[in-house]
């Protein structure tokens, strides 16, 4: 007897719920046999969540999780796989979509899924539904995500905006579900996004980032330069910068801290700015190794004579984007000739302004 082959799961997210449910809907209607899982957490707040399972005729079936570690995502994890093993198990699903709830993240299930699924599934596709006329708004909507009752747990600390955005670009395919109120602007800025980039290209020193555009009064400015910043001319403008475009991203390199990598990633007036590891020029060769291939061939694609991967690469994205201005604010908090002259060992000693926002340097 032949092993029953691996069921297809499609995962289906993204903020904009009516366009996430019209996708889902479509893909029902379009593929005979499929079935749609989605797991309400609005219910959280009680301790539980609620599972919803569908075809295109109805509802076949609901059920309750309960919260694990007091999180509503972690139970999704706990409960969304079992379920897709049942489904694949009666042997009548031929579709799996997964339709995630609006501040759910898809990289985190689809890694459950492929983590988990076995022999059982085989997790075809990740999908984000947009309306287009709703992505400057989300971008832009610096709320905290507990404030607009969409946290996925009590420690939630996410935003509208940087969700929306991390939503757009980890999915391969963005479905649009175009509305009256979306025009050509609204388009251009969903344009400007990478949407091919997926978990293993979502690194800061390897993401395929957008080029520059300019297209329906929406600017893309893609600033790369090869010398790092002064932290306190630089933090002294973080403001400014974040408030310039609705979206920004990308990698750079602080004097103070001239051997880490650092991630840019900004929505809604809100950044984050993160320790990503070494710059591959501060390793030693016997590690190399251990870096996976894809940093290492992009790390070649951009490597300087003197500095190696150290560099400026940022990407701001926005309707009405002053570029000069931005590209001038910029300029202004790099290193001048003098401080760049003095070397790495005298750039350690500039005011540390980043304490704040990233660990102590050890």
């Amino acid at each position: 007897m032949q092993n029953q082959p691996r069921l297809p799961v499609v995962i289906v997210g993204g903020l904009h719920s009516d366009a996430r449910k019209e996708v889902v809907d479509r893909l029902l209607r379009t593929v005979p046999g499929s079935v749609a899982v989605h797991h309400d957490l609005a219910t959280a707040a009680d301790g539980t969540l609620r599972r919803l399972v569908r075809d295109s005729s109805g509802q076949l079936s609901c059920g309750e999780a309960p919260l694990v570690n007091d999180c509503a995502c972690c139970a999704l994890r706990e409960d969304l796989v079992p379920e897709l093993e049942r489904l694949a198990a009666d042997g009548l699903t031929r579709l799996a979509i997964v339709e995630l709830w609006d501040s759910v993240e898809p990289k985190a299930m689809a890694e459950v899924v492929v983590a988990h699924g076995g022999d059982a599934l085989d997790l075809t596709n990740v999908m984000t539904a947009v309306d287009p006329a709703l992505v400057l708004p989300y971008l832009a909507n610096g709320d905290d995500l507990a404030e607009v009752g969409l946290a996925a747990a009590a420690t939630d600390q996410r935003t509208v905006g940087d969700t929306w955005a991390r939503q757009l670009e980890y999915a391969p395919v963005l479905v649009l579900v175009d509305s009256d109120e979306a025009d050509d602007e609204d388009r251009a800025l969903l344009a400007g996004f990478d949407v091919e980039t997926a978990a293993a290209a979502q690194h800061p020193a390897c993401a395929l980032l957008p080029q520059e555009a300019d297209e329906a009064g929406v600017t893309t400015l893609v600033w790369h330069r090869c010398r790092p910043f002064h932290p306190e001319r630089l933090y002294q403008a973080l403001e400014d910068l974040c408030c310039a475009a609705a979206r920004s991203r990308g990698r750079f390199w602080l004097a103070d801290r001239p051997d880490t990598l650092l991630a840019w990633d900004a929505a809604g007036g809100a950044l984050c700015v993160e320790n990503a590891g070494p710059w591959l020029a501060s390793l030693p060769d016997a590690a190399w190794e251990m870096v996976p291939p894809m940093r290492r061939a992009a790390a070649a694609l951009d490597w300087h004579p003197e500095h190696g991967d150290c560099c400026q690469h940022l990407v701001f994205t926005s309707p009405g984007l002053d570029r000069d201005g931005l590209a001038q604010l910029l300029e202004s908090c790099l290193l001048t000739d003098d401080e760049y002259a003095a070397g790495p060992e005298a750039w350690k000693h500039l005011p540390a302004a980043f304490d704040s926002l990233l660990d102590p340097v050890t």
